[in-house]
């Protein structure tokens, strides 16, 4: 669904509970996935001078099976060399420290030039057996690129189950994660727009932040929540840590989300590690407001795994099969 006014200057606000939107109503930022049975009602708003518009509305009785797959990035491609993710679903954070957190690295746009980035080296692409590469290099010293890719602007989606297949470097350092956030960073910033982190994963010697800690050489997987305000997080405190598991073999990491409630899973969506509710959840609840738009980035260093040492292994590869949604 993609929503637009001739009005220059205005703003949309929309529902989609049938309610009667308004000017606090959820802002129109990004195209979003429709695939459940709703009602979109819009208005265009906010000009000097002008009254609000009439409210449009548009009733959806899509009335799809649940666990029905409604939208997916298989990073397909036909040809036989390396190709660049596909740019009509695919932008990117980039420079140095884009994002806080003290990470180390530049975030490179696929293909980018600019220094120190090398578009014959490229931090993503498509390799020719369908699989996306988000790759964290050391052209030299103590420079470091990777890339991080997102949504944003471009696709988003509220509710549904969310899966991406992948397999991650295992290195002191090396960071990859795959998370969402709320359209509404535009207008509300982190963290009161929602985070949704499905995968996040650190080297086994960096113990998770759970009470207490857990020994070295334990691989683990975060699956968190942010939202409110800074101090408003379940932030790694729930981990997936089975015994014999290794994120540098392909896994399935997942998250159910339903209004008032998000779970996590790795490869069996029956099988929740963690689930997160409003009653659980300390501050307010961000999670029902609007669609998020998909992150996929390796990072470089940062508060959380520290830097790299002698020990880090570059090129670091985090290699995704596919990213897929579901009805639910």
């Amino acid at each position: 669904m993609s929503l637009a006014t001739t009005t220059s200057g205005a703003a949309i606000y929309y529902t989609l509970d049938g309610t009667s939107p308004t000017n606090t109503s959820q802002v129109y930022q990004a195209p979003f996935l429709v695939a459940a049975n709703l009602t979109l009602k819009a208005i265009a708003a906010e000009p000097p001078g002008y009254l609000n518009s009439n409210v449009t509305s548009q009733a959806f009785s899509a009335n799809i099976a649940s666990g029905t797959l409604v939208w997916s990035d298989e990073f397909s491609n036909s040809g036989t060399s390396n190709a660049l993710p596909d740019a009509k679903i695919w932008a990117y954070d980039t420079g140095y420290q884009c994002c806080g957190n003290n990470e180390q690295e530049t975030y490179c746009a696929a293909g980018s030039s600019t220094t120190p980035c090398d578009p014959n080296s490229p931090n993503a692409y498509l390799d020719s057996t369908g699989n996306l590469h988000i790759t964290a290099r050391n052209p030299s010293g103590t420079t470091y690129t990777s890339a991080r890719l997102k949504t944003e602007g471009q696709f988003s989606f509220m509710y549904g189950r969310i899966e991406a297949r992948m397999m991650l470097p295992e290195s002191q350092g090396m960071w990859p994660a795959f998370w969402l956030l709320g359209n509404n960073i535009i207008t509300l910033s982190w963290p009161g727009c929602g985070e949704l982190d499905v995968m996040e994963h650190i080297d086994g010697n960096n113990p998770p932040p759970a009470s207490g800690g857990t020994p070295e050489g334990y691989d683990w997987i975060a699956g968190s929540v942010h939202g409110g305000t800074s101090a408003s997080e379940a932030n790694g405190t729930q981990q997936y840590h089975p015994t014999g598991f290794s994120a540098a073999a392909w896994h399935t990491y997942g998250m159910i989300w339903s209004k008032g409630q998000v779970e996590y899973y790795v490869d069996d969506p029956s099988k929740v590690y963690a689930t997160f509710t409003p009653s659980n959840f300390p501050g307010i609840w961000p999670f029902d407001q609007g669609p998020q738009f998909i992150i996929l980035n390796l990072a470089v260093g940062g508060s959380w795994p520290g830097n790299v040492d002698a020990t880090t292994v570059f090129p670091g590869d985090m290699q995704v099969d596919y990213v897929r949604i579901y009805t639910n």
